[in-house]
């Protein structure tokens, strides 16, 4: 969760294209104190950028992205959201048989960690893929670096093994 010295200039946006996990969200802000800190809105990211331009020095999309309807468009209206220099920080699941393995085979029908179809093996993203919509949408790639949760500690990691998981720092262009 966000803690309150990390809530400096601009609080904090969490848009969100579902209802559910906005109540979600909302009641962690309630148990956490922060439900001034934070703004909720039932949005897509596209339609977000089109209200927002530029408004934020950091945008994140964590364990979204493999979900969305269109890669491509969601990459671009997060650099949209992001100020000139602004940085990017994306989660999102590799594609390779073993990344089916452990994310939809293992954390969905072996240990049950998430519900049954929750993945789509199809909208898994290589890290090529997305640092070529990245470069498109006018960013940077900084940094790749993987990420591994171990289900019985219920701990991550980052490392270098981006067969999974895998976190993308990127930076706006500052001509942009």
């Amino acid at each position: 969760g966000v803690e309150p010295p990390l809530l400096v200039e601009t609080p904090p946006v969490d848009p969100d294209m579902a209802e559910s996990p906005l109540a979600v969200a909302r009641l962690h802000a309630i148990e956490s104190g922060l439900t001034e800190a934070i703004r909720y809105e039932r949005t897509t990211p596209e339609a977000f950028a089109q209200e927002a331009p530029g408004a934020f020095s950091l945008v994140t999309c964590l364990e979204m992205l493999e979900h969305v309807p269109d890669v491509t468009s969601t990459v671009q209206a997060l650099a949209d959201l992001a100020e000139p220099g602004g940085d990017v920080i994306v989660s999102t699941i590799n594609r390779n048989p073993k990344s089916y393995l452990l994310a939809v085979l293992g954390a969905e029908y072996v240990l049950g960690i998430l519900p049954r179809g929750t993945h789509d093996y199809g909208k898994f993203i290589r890290p090529s893929e997305l640092a070529r919509a990245m470069r498109a949408a006018g960013l940077t790639v900084v940094e790749i670096v993987g990420m591994r949760y171990n289900p019985f500690t219920r701990n991550c990691t980052l490392g270098d093994d981006v067969d999974v998981n895998y976190v993308v720092h990127a930076r706006k262009d500052v001509a942009q």
